[in-house]
């Protein structure tokens, strides 16, 4: 299944408190359960603006419908093409 890099613009996400943290990801709990089990949310960062998520999906269009349903910005959706790491350069 496919995987995805969505990125999200939200002014001074880097100064969201824990408790905000915890409700926005009780927000895309509640929808991804109602979604069903083709589209799963891997992890997010959160940067000074932004916040990048990783979900597996098997179209953007789903992704789309998540954050749509939450209620969350989607600046961008990107399919990742490779994942690399140190052991790549082996």
């Amino acid at each position: 299944m496919p995987k995805y890099v969505i990125e999200r613009e939200i002014p001074d996400a880097g100064n969201l408190s824990a408790e905000q943290l915890k409700g926005i990801s009780q927000t895309s709990c509640g929808v991804l359960r109602n979604m069903g089990p083709e589209i799963q949310w891997i992890q997010s960062y959160v940067t000074g603006d932004k916040v990048y998520c990783v979900y597996i999906a098997p179209n953007k269009d789903m992704v789309r419908e998540h954050a749509k349903q939450g209620g969350f910005p989607v600046n961008s959706v990107s399919e990742v093409a490779a994942i690399i790491d140190p052991t790549t350069a082996e």
